[in-house]
């Protein structure tokens, strides 16, 4: 065990991560607004160690971003939808960074499999679904699109860490 400031922290998870560590993380990755005082409670530890372990972890890029998460519905965008992307090449082409550029794509992904890239879209609803993949489809470089349209969403959410400490 490695001992920090008098403090012996306990055996680090394959991630480099400790069981504290990694409860803040799920904490904030529940509900990014919560303050120090109140992880501080949760982990036992007092507010000043809970924000030094948290601002390690910004620094380290364990944490890449705080950002406020929107309702689609809400703010005029409900239906969600998946668009499969042939494209001529794969990987960062012209027709990702062409991509990028339109507000209604909210993730693309390079994958491998029988599509080049998979988009998630949020717009107005199937007029505006339509545009957007007529816009898309008139990329130079893209050859085909496959769409599905999301009926309901039980879980959206962003990577969680696991609490469970590792076999020794």
């Amino acid at each position: 065990m490695t001992e920090t400031n008098g403090i012996r922290r306990s055996p680090s998870h394959p991630s480099g991560l400790d069981r504290i560590d990694r409860i803040l993380l799920r904490l904030l990755a529940e509900r990014a607004d919560r303050s120090y005082a109140d992880l501080a409670e949760a982990v036992h530890l007092s507010p000043p160690a809970v924000h030094e372990r948290v601002k390690r972890m910004r620094r380290d890029g364990v944490i890449r971003q705080t950002v406020a998460q929107l309702d689609g519905e809400k703010i005029g965008c409900p239906l969600l939808a998946f668009v499969h992307v042939m494209t001529e090449g794969w990987g960062m082409t012209a027709p990702t960074e062409a991509l990028r550029d339109l507000a209604d794509v909210e993730e693309i992904h390079t994958v491998a499999g029988d599509a080049c890239l998979i988009l998630k879209l949020r717009c107005s609803g199937p007029a505006g679904l339509e545009r957007l993949l007529l816009r898309i489809q008139c990329i130079d470089g893209v050859r085909s699109t496959h769409s599905y349209v999301v009926l309901g969403t039980y879980l959206e959410r962003g990577p969680m860490p696991e609490l469970s400490e590792p076999a020794t």
